[in-house]
This record gives structure tokens, sequence and C-alpha cells, in this order.
């Protein structure tokens, strides 16, 4: 399985809104066909772990999975159907498809057709694979998450607004992992202003990956300068989408069109885009997760209305112990511990002295807010 866990990995953030999926036979303690989910539309991994075999298997072949094999008739056919017709009589499979309609039916269809089925085998791994997949599938809309990188006492910058380092390289390098899995990346105006990132995928080895790109910024700050941002004319300015409001003037807004820009324009009373209609957005264009990198204020945003689902707190060992040091979050006022926001199902990982901690948000039964830190932007 740990063999499979590696093949599913080989296609990271390649097989939207389909599963990353690793699948191998093995006969006689031997591996004989290996595969990986192909991107959307393409065959799935058991599928291709059968054909890298090129015969059918020997009699006490094992088919491994890292999660159940579909059963249901889709544009490449039912899984289970191709491994009852390979006469394999042994399936062992990590993680249970998570979506609600199809939960244990392959299960069953494999059973049913006299084939053991073992399932449990590094559940959590595997499961955890395909954080996006599992809520897309789960919920008909996005995962929302986002990227924090502080000190010990949570704080992203000084009080001169030096941040660059806080996180170490291989903490940094760990963020372009995960920039490469999402199909999105989103930041907010003063981030576009102050650090004019590419917001790319770049990974030693491999191409620089440009997924789309969010930009917020509901009075179109990013427009009003002569020397635009690189996320507006690099090379792969066609993927960038900003997101704004009508109180930024139709007049940036055919500014960035015709640079070949796409805005998506809410309506909006304030000079904030609402979160649930950027998600409902975001559905309706098939994009299944946006990763939010800041700054602080749209991340914070996001969590006082409730709309992130995931997050990625990376942790470096410094300590400023000074509050006009800026903040990662703010806007919450809980008075007891049963008020604050928690992380569960919560996975940690180090990177030399860093740490990370990341899991998705449950909110209390009320969240208290701080009225007065949002009513300017």
């Amino acid at each position: 399985m740990r063999r499979a866990l590696e093949l599913a990995r080989s296609v990271w953030g390649k097989t939207h809104p389909n599963p990353m999926v690793g699948a191998l036979i093995v006969e006689d303690g031997h591996v004989v066909g290996e595969g990986a989910t192909a991107p959307d539309g393409g065959p799935h991994a058991e599928r291709l772990a059968l054909l890298a075999r090129g015969k059918p298997p020997r009699p006490g072949a094992t088919l491994y999975t890292t999660l159940e094999p579909c059963s249901t008739h889709g544009r490449t056919g039912a899984c289970t159907e191709a491994i009852i017709a390979s006469g394999i009589k042994r399936v062992v499979v990590g993680a249970t498809d998570p979506n609600p309609a199809h939960a244990g039916g392959g299960f069953e269809v494999l059973r049913s057709a006299g084939i053991e089925v073992v399932t449990g085998v590094l559940e959590r791994e595997c499961a955890d694979l395909n954080l996006i997949f599992n809520h897309w599938i789960t919920s008909n809309g996005p995962l929302l998450a986002a990227k924090a990188a502080a000190t010990l006492d949570g704080k992203m910058a000084c009080r001169t607004g030096e941040s660059r380092w806080i996180t170490n390289e291989s903490s940094r390098a760990d963020v372009h992992r995960w920039r490469r899995l999402f199909p999105a990346i989103a930041v907010g105006a003063m981030t576009i202003l102050k650090d004019n990132p590419r917001l790319t995928a770049r990974r030693d080895g491999e191409d620089e990956w440009c997924p789309t790109r969010f930009v917020f910024d509901g009075l179109l700050r990013t427009v009003v300068d002569k020397n635009l941002p690189a996320v507006f004319t690099d090379e792969f300015r066609a993927r960038t989408i900003v997101v704004t409001t009508p109180h930024g003037g139709l007049g940036y807004v055919r500014k960035l069109r015709d640079l070949g820009i796409t805005v998506w324009c809410f309506e909006s009373a304030a000079q904030r885009v609402d979160f649930a209609d950027f998600r409902k957005k975001c559905a309706e264009e098939k994009i299944a997760g946006v990763y939010f990198e800041g700054g602080a204020l749209l991340v914070s945003e996001l969590l006082r209305a409730q709309q992130l689902d995931y997050l990625f707190a990376y942790r470096a060992p410094l300590l400023f112990a000074d509050d006009k040091a800026k903040s990662i979050f703010s806007g919450l006022r809980p008075e007891r511990l049963d008020q604050a926001v928690r992380l569960t199902d919560v996975q940690h990982e180090t990177f030399g002295e860093d740490a990370l901690m990341r899991g998705r948000v449950v909110y209390p039964g009320k969240l208290l807010v701080d009225e007065t830190v949002f009513r300017v932007r």
C-alpha cells in the first residue's frame, strides 16, 4: 500500500476533479503491474495497473489500491467490472470512496462476485491524500484553504513590516508543493502591491506550474499604477482572475479585460466580496480547491465569515513578544475556550526546525467577532 501511495503522489495535482489513486498488482510477492490515475477523462489507476500487466493475472494475485474502486459507469467504465473480468480474487483497499452515493458500493460489488476485499489499510494516509476531492464530492463545492506562516506567538511580521523570511527554505518549498496540488491560489490586493508575487509552483526538477490565480481587490487598487504587477503581465496572465466589486470602477475593469485578465465582479454593499458568492462561482466553474496565501486581512475575513475549510499553519522557532508586531489572524473575540476555532483531523510535519500543523477548521456554535476590525478594508 505504501508503494500504491507513491504512485498516487506521482500524479500530484494533475487529476482534478478526480482523486489521485495508485494501484498495483502483486503475484508471488512481486509487483507485476502499476498504475496511477490519468488526467481527467483518462483511465483510472486500477485499469492502468491491469493494462500494465499485459495479460490476465495469475491465480492468487492481489490488487492493491489507495481508494475504493468505482462501481458506476463514467467516461472510462466501472473499475469493479475490469477487476472482476481480470479474474483477480483478492483486493486490498486504503480508503473508502467518500461520495455518499457510492461509499462501500464497490466493496459490495466485488464481494458479490466472490472476491475477497480487505479495507482500511493505511486508511488515514490514503484519505488525507485527496483532501480536495473529498471535500468537493461531499459538499459540491470547493475546499477553501489558507496558509499561515508565523512565529511562536502568531506574528507574521515585525512592527517594521519585515517578514522575509520567518519560515525556513524547506517550509517554503513545501508551500510550493501545496501550490502544485491546488487548482487555484488566492491573495489580497495588498500582497500583490507589496510583494508582486508570481503565484506559481516552482519546484526543483519540474517546470514552473501556474494554477488559476485569484486576486481579491474590491477597489481595484492593483490596477491604478502604470507599472502593473506580474500576475497581470507575465506569460500566465490568462490564468489570472481579479475578484472585485462595483466599487472598483468600470474603467479599471475594462483595462484588465483588455489585458486578457478575467474579472469576477460581485454585487456588494461594502468593498469586500462575499465569500459565499465566491464559493458558489468556483463551484460553477468546476474549481475544486483554492489555496489562500494572504494577506492577513483577507485570511482573517475568510475565517470571520466561517468560510475557511482547511488551514496550513507553519510555525518558526521565533518569538517577538511584541504587541505592535503584525498578527496573522485578527477579528475574533472568544470569551471562553469553547468559543475558539479549532482544527480537527490534524496532521503534523516538520521541516528542519519549523513545524507544520494542518487540519480541517471547526467553528464553535457561536462565533464572537470584533466588529471594529473589519469596518474598513
